[in-house]
């Protein structure tokens, strides 16, 4: 009988499991060796598809821009509304895999969905009528708002313990250890506020900009 044949080695084989072991264990897990085990395969085989493990992690990170939706800048919906449903997609992408967010926060360099990714913000912002120096300066205040937004839970950040907050020593904190439960709503709250915080600075500022054109 034919003995089964393992699952050929591939690109995308190496960067899903890269990617899984970051998930779940972090950017330290990562390893040649680990990888190899991991799709059992010998370690030389990965350098016929990645030269080094940075190679592999620039791979990781491009997938999960990759699933950053971009169709909200060519479907017709004005800038903001663009701007904002992408950036509630970001987010939901980094929030998904959030141990990435360290090489992400590196700038796209040569990374194909990176780059696609930045192409289709300041397409769109210099179609819309924003000067191109605005359109950039958007950009990376997008990016900011959002990685920034994905590199911590600030409900989270707060322990279930009531007694952890001393009235004597933290007056307004009375309320402070039921944060962590309600983790994800408060978050998410937080994230809408801000976001339309910053878009409505936008919006003003595009109509001063417009007058001045």
């Amino acid at each position: 009988m034919a003995r089964p044949r393992k699952p050929l080695l591939s690109t995308d084989r190496i960067v899903e499991a890269a990617r899984a072991l970051v998930d779940a264990e972090g950017l330290a897990a990562v390893s040649t060796r680990r990888l190899a085990a991991e799709l059992g395969v010998s370690g030389p085989s990965l350098y016929n598809h990645f030269r080094t493990k940075d190679e592999i992690l620039e791979a990781v990170a491009d997938s999960v821009s990759g699933q950053v939706d971009l169709s909200m800048f060519q479907d017709g919906r004005d800038w903001r509304t663009a701007l904002h449903d992408w950036a509630v997609s970001y987010r939901a992408a980094l929030r998904d895999h959030p141990n990435i967010v360290p090489v992400l926060a590196r700038g796209p360099g040569r990374r194909p969905a990176g780059l696609r990714l930045a192409d289709a913000v300041y397409g769109a912002m210099v179609a819309a009528g924003w000067p191109p120096a605005h359109a950039t300066s958007i950009g990376a205040l997008m990016r900011y708002f959002v990685m920034g937004s994905a590199l911590g839970s600030f409900a989270g950040g707060f322990v279930d313990d009531a007694s952890a907050y001393d009235p004597a020593d933290y007056p307004h904190l009375q309320q402070a250890h039921l944060l962590a439960e309600q983790q994800e709503k408060i978050d998410e709250r937080a994230f809408e506020t801000g976001l339309t915080a910053l878009l409505d600075g936008l919006a003003r500022q595009y109509e001063q900009v417009r007058r001045t054109a």
